[in-house]
């Protein structure tokens, strides 16, 4: 009794604190700052509805600060390291990280009990501003724009269900401010139910284009909730579901993003190398962007994923995300990979004293980015409107639909990636014969390498074993960090950490 009767007053000092973020949080367009830390104690504890609508703007407006919060360490990404694309440092401070990149991963893990704070603050932040929202339905205020801030709320909330739910599997789903402090995670099932049910209320709710911001949807729109559900459905159909007729649910999905492309502003970029420079962070690719701002007067916008995180001790780094040596020798030669990687850098001879020689991904440790830099204004491509494509062409083949306008969504990704441009045919590379499922989900590997993408992958096709049961060297150095932990399916998902069972213990079940 006395544990549970803690744990209730965990949850209402954190929604307490919740509030008092929501109404003073200072509102700002995504082409400037924020802030986003106000000092509590000079506010009263505000009302249980939102007084008026400015409120409500800011409270939406602070979400987005709770996300780069959750988003800005490559914590929240941690599980990619299990893929056969990324590896870290075997020595230093990167135990965390090998844990995943060896799947040995244990519930005393920080980087796991870090990502399951910092999503469920954003969830149960979501959570308040939908039920103090209902306060202003009856008042005079733009019905339309009280709609948009409901839907994109309901998005936030989703996509953090989601971002949790690929990395443990079955969760809990507070649906209120106040959860009940003994809930339960739910069966798969209903975790799929309840992202599927935010991602389509969000759909319905948001604009074509979210007005005011930046393109590359900065903030989402009709289309990047779509475009989300389209991923959903693609890991529904897989494992451990395994319900195949979501695979067309995921290609009509797909089709419905490209058909609205334009409306949404939405469409490949020319040269796939413009997508890491920060001159280009806003751009028609992204679906939905997670924004870095390193100039705002503070840290809590920033991104602190790329530049030297990517880089060994004696090209100034800290050895933390590195590309896997296989992998990278597989990847076919061509623009892709010059985009992908640092093929200016001799990895094989890298000779600091503590140097790991890796090959050094160009999407992390770009060449524009600041000297000694981590701290960074890069945004996050949440998803790319690349994934769309190919979600496509995998989920009609694999529905039983075999078309020419999936073919001709594989082979535009194909064009753009031998640097061709990627709307003009070419049978120097267009495929129109084979599996184009299996086509589709190796083109896949290659264009979201380093992307904390593959895993997933890995994951819903059951292909883990295959993946990292063959990591043999290419060449003279072996893989740095070798498997230790099993490869079944067992060990697909990462255990709920053990601080969050020692304060509920029906989380172990």
């Amino acid at each position: 009794m006395m544990k549970t009767k803690n744990i209730y007053n965990l949850f209402k000092r954190r929604y307490i604190a919740t509030m008092v973020v929501l109404v003073t949080v200072i509102g700002v367009t995504f082409n400037s700052c924020a802030d986003l830390e106000p000092d509590p104690l000079e506010f009263n504890l505000p009302p249980e509805v939102f007084g008026n609508f400015d409120d409500m703007d800011k409270a939406v407006t602070g979400l987005y600060g709770k996300i780069v919060n959750a988003s800005r360490w490559t914590t929240f990404y941690a599980p990619a390291w299990a893929g056969d694309d990324i590896t870290t440092w075997s020595a230093g401070n990167k135990a965390d990280f090998r844990e995943f990149d060896q799947r040995n991963v244990q519930s005393s893990n920080g980087r796991l009990l870090s990502n399951w704070n910092a999503i469920y603050d954003v969830i149960n932040t979501a959570n308040s501003v939908l039920d103090r929202a209902n306060g202003l339905l009856e008042l005079d205020v733009d019905q339309n724009l009280l709609n948009q801030y409901i839907g994109e709320t309901h998005f936030i909330r989703g996509i953090m269900f989601y971002q949790l739910a690929r990395v443990h599997g079955r969760i809990a789903l507070p649906l209120s401010v106040i959860p009940d402090p003994n809930i339960s995670r739910s069966s798969q099932l209903e975790v799929y139910e309840q992202i599927e049910a935010d991602l389509m209320e969000a759909e319905m709710r948001l604009p074509e284009v979210y007005p005011g911001v930046e393109r590359g949807a900065p903030r989402p729109n009709k289309g990047s909730a779509r475009a989300i559900l389209a991923r959903l459905y693609m890991d529904w159909a897989g494992f451990p579901v395994k319900d195949n007729s979501k695979y067309a649910m995921a290609a009509s999905s797909a089709k419905t993003v490209m058909d609205n492309a334009s409306t949404h502003n939405f469409s490949l970029v020319d040269d796939l190398d413009d997508l890491w420079t920060l001159a280009n962070k806003f751009n028609d690719e992204s679906l939905f962007a997670i924004v870095g701002c390193n100039t705002c007067g503070d840290f809590v916008t920033a991104n602190w994923k790329y530049g030297i995180l990517g880089l060994p001790g004696s090209e100034g780094g800290w050895s933390e995300t590195f590309a896997e040596i296989k992998f990278y020798e597989d990847m076919p030669e061509g623009p892709r990979k010059e985009a992908t990687y640092r093929t200016d850098l001799d990895w094989q001879n890298f000779s600091g004293a503590n140097d790991q020689k890796s090959p050094v991904f160009k999407k992390i440790a770009n060449t524009d980015l600041p000297a000694g830099s981590f701290i960074t204004a890069r945004n996050d491509f949440f998803m790319r409107y690349a994934e769309i494509l190919l979600i496509y062409a995998e989920a009609s083949a694999r529905s039983g639909n075999v078309n020419a306008d999936a073919w001709e969504s594989l082979n535009m990704i194909r064009r753009r990636a031998a640097g061709l441009p990627y709307a003009t045919p070419d049978p120097s590379v267009d495929v129109t014969s084979g599996d184009l499922a299996e086509l589709a989900f190796e083109e896949r590997k290659w264009e979201f390498a380093g992307e904390y993408v593959r895993w997933f992958d890995l994951v819903r096709m059951e292909r883990v074993q295959e993946a990292l049961g063959n990591r043999d060297p290419v060449g003279p150095i072996p893989e740095h960090n070798p498997i230790i932990g099993s490869l079944g399916t067992d060990n697909y998902f990462s255990p709920v950490p053990a601080e969050a069972i020692n304060n509920n213990p029906n989380l172990a079940n």
